[in-house]
């Protein structure tokens, strides 16, 4: 057992790994409705502030369930591992957020505890269903946020195909209100519980919970509410990248972006899966692009970006195993 103030720090250090989780993710929910004009970016962050913590009242904690103790044994996470895990996805966040590079967060945290975890009891701490359940997220959201936005281009066109392009641009700026308020909702509802799943399982092991692993009230309040400060934040590099380095958006592809991202995530979420909002949106902005012609993608940036999202996994496990072992020789 650790102490009652370090406990609290390592707390302190999740939430803190929550707003950059929403500084990093902001670009998730903005980047569209900013470059299309139909938000200003100060506006825009607060409209997707609030609906990432709108998310609270509306969805269950499965993915939370899976991150606490379904992707190392719950057993055996202690301060440490812990402490290793968040530092782990940390420096690989910051390191991605100046670079301008839109990788996940939560993988960066899910590299962080099976580097932690690996390194505290070796390759027995793995879950492993837990861990293809996500590397199914890994590979699959991206595709699946690509062909329903594309399916959703294809359809729209086809039912504003009478109508100018004048009305349809703003029919479709108030539309991508709407799909820019889902696709926050997907974000909140899947990226905080990563952190509650951490700092439950945290409190968890140090008997905190009083018997049988759960996700306290405090706990999801917390976390929805450090995600909401981190959008609110900005994170205007990875929007640039995310809106229009890829490719050019009106606000018809916008909204038809930011809707496939939404129900893919919202899929993941009711699923219990824990995917990225950064690959599920990324994969929905190419698909709308291709639906154009496929040289309206600046294919060189998505591929460097699919180097990045895999690079997150061994670049943050590999982190978090350092601290581990730095961390075990300092304090003995």
């Amino acid at each position: 057992m650790i102490a009652f103030p370090l406990l609290c720090a390592l707390v302190g250090v999740a939430l803190f790994f929550d707003f950059l989780n929403g500084l990093h993710d902001a670009a998730n929910s903005i980047a569209t409705v900013v470059s299309t004009r139909v938000l200003k970016p100060q506006h825009a962050v607060l409209w997707a502030a609030f609906f990432n913590f709108a998310a609270y009242w509306l969805f269950g904690l499965k993915v939370a369930d899976t991150i606490g103790k379904g992707i190392i044994d719950a057993h055996i996470i202690d301060a440490t591992v812990i402490f290793a895990a968040l530092i782990g996805a940390i420096v690989w966040n910051i390191a991605t957020w100046v670079l301008g590079i839109p990788s996940s967060s939560s993988h960066a945290l899910i590299g962080g505890l099976l580097g932690a975890g690996i390194a505290k009891v070796g390759i027995s701490a793995v879950v492993w269903t837990g861990v293809f359940k996500t590397v199914g997220g890994i590979f699959f959201s991206p595709p699946v946020g690509f062909f329903i936005a594309l399916a959703l281009v294809l359809l729209v066109s086809w039912l504003v195909r009478k109508r100018t392009p004048l009305a349809v641009d703003r029919r479709f700026r108030h539309l991508q209100l709407i799909s820019a308020a889902l696709y926050s909702l997907g974000h909140g509802s899947n990226d905080a519980q990563k952190t509650m799943g951490i700092i439950a399982v945290l409190l968890y092991s140090q008997g905190q919970l009083g018997g049988a692993f759960h996700v306290p009230t405090w706990v999801v309040i917390a976390c929805y509410t450090s995600i909401a400060l981190g959008t609110l934040s900005g994170g205007w590099r990875i929007v640039h990248t995310m809106g229009s380095k890829i490719t050019r958006l009106t606000p018809f592809q916008g909204f038809c972006a930011e809707t496939g991202g939404a129900i893919t995530l919202f899929m993941a979420t009711w699923g219990g899966v824990p995917v990225s909002s950064t690959h599920t949106i990324t994969g929905a902005i190419i698909g709308v692009g291709a639906a154009r012609r496929a040289s309206a993608v600046r294919w060189n940036i998505a591929s460097n970006l699919v180097v990045a999202w895999f690079l997150t996994l061994p670049a943050a496990g590999l982190t978090a195993a350092l601290t581990y072992f730095l961390t075990k020789l300092v304090t003995g």
